[in-house]
């Protein structure tokens, strides 16, 4: 019988020795170190400040253009590139030539416009004929909108004909000249839809091209985006309207979207911020860093990194009070490279240890053991 109560009670004793949740709630939060022990530990205090400096995140960006400030210019058609009017780097107008484009294509597609607004002419005027004899008495109302039909079927398909010139690069311009002179176009010019700096041309005159294929790139480089890929874990820093600095570097931005999907490969969330008017010595392709303010909360407090120790999945400060150290319990709110935001039961003034943290924690865990 003895040694069934004493093999229990060596199965309690072990098992209250491996248990973390009873461990914690043994341990006492307070626990005795002197000024020389703190002296040979290596450990120092600081004050906790209600104004101290924020915690800054840092994060890696790259500067782009945003996707609604560059034109690709590719063929519309295809045929042979006989004249590219543009150099790399230059600065073009709204509405400049870029490139001329010959093509074959280009004949039929006027003969129908030329066809299709002859058919429309002739049916205007019998329908205008058709309106007055009806309006005198002479024909049925039957043949007036027969006459009507007619010609809105045949302005429908002049729309049509003009419409297929425009997706071939023609412009307005051009095409109403063909209906008005009859005289054909050999080759169209591709002109740019809004002003940019020519950042790469992919045709050289004589070459033949294809349709859909890119020829020439356009982008507009005074308003600028920053494209960052920020870890998972600070994706609640973050949120839209969001006011960003750069490290060294003039110039602020506003974040304009955070993706909901965090990239499985690399764990990280997409932002995307425009960098505010004024901003300027920035080039597409560069590397920044960008600099976010953390939002203060109501009762957190920002420490170091190495102020904080950890237990399990608890998070502690050590507040110095007398002699004695007293481990409490926080919550980390966010962190940033080597400061951290925390809430808990702290007060301005109180010392926190902030360096010998991992041998106050040896202590602790040893006065633990001690009970």
């Amino acid at each position: 019988m003895r040694k069934r109560i004493s093999y229990s009670l060596q199965l309690l004793s072990i098992a209250l020795a491996f248990h973390p949740n009873l461990h914690a709630a043994e341990r006492q939060s307070k626990f005795s170190v002197t000024d020389q022990q703190m002296q040979a530990m290596g450990i120092q205090t600081a004050a906790l400040q209600a104004g101290a400096a924020p915690v800054i995140l840092t994060l890696p960006a790259q500067v782009s253009v945003p996707p609604n400030r560059e034109q690709i210019v590719s063929a519309p058609l295809s045929g042979l590139a006989i004249q590219v009017l543009v150099q790399p780097n230059q600065s073009v107008r709204h509405g400049a030539a870029l490139i001329r484009i010959s093509s074959p294509e280009l004949g039929p597609l006027q003969l129908q416009l030329l066809q299709a607004a002859s058919r429309a002419s002739l049916a205007r005027k019998a329908a205008q004929r058709e309106k007055a004899l009806f309006d005198e008495g002479i024909i049925a109302r039957r043949r007036h909108e027969e006459a009507q039909a007619n010609l809105s079927e045949s302005e429908a398909t002049l729309r049509q004909a003009k419409s297929a010139l425009r997706f071939s690069g023609m412009d307005n311009a051009q095409i109403e000249r063909v209906v008005a002179t009859g005289k054909l176009e050999d080759a169209i010019t591709l002109s740019a839809q809004s002003a940019g700096t020519v950042v790469s041309i992919d045709v050289k005159p004589g070459q033949r091209v294809e349709p859909s294929v890119a020829l020439l790139h356009l982008a507009q480089v005074d308003r600028l985006a920053l494209e960052i890929q920020a870890p998972a874990a600070h994706a609640g820093a973050w949120s839209t309207g969001s006011k960003l600095t750069l490290q060294d570097r003039p110039g602020t931005a506003t974040v304009t979207s955070i993706s909901p999907i965090v990239a499985a490969e690399s764990q990280t969330v997409a932002i995307r911020a425009a960098m505010d008017p004024g901003t300027s010595g920035l080039r597409p392709g560069e590397l920044v860093i960008v600099q976010l303010p953390l939002r203060t909360a109501s009762g957190s407090w920002d420490v170091p990194l190495a102020a904080v120790a950890h237990d399990n999945d608890k998070a502690y400060v050590f507040v110095r009070s007398g002699t004695a150290f007293e481990a409490r319990t926080v919550s980390v709110v966010s962190s940033a490279g080597q400061r951290v935001r925390v809430s808990g039961t702290l007060r301005a003034g109180e010392k926190i240890a902030v360096s010998g943290v991992i041998a106050l924690k040896g202590s602790w865990l040893g006065e633990k053991g001690g009970d």
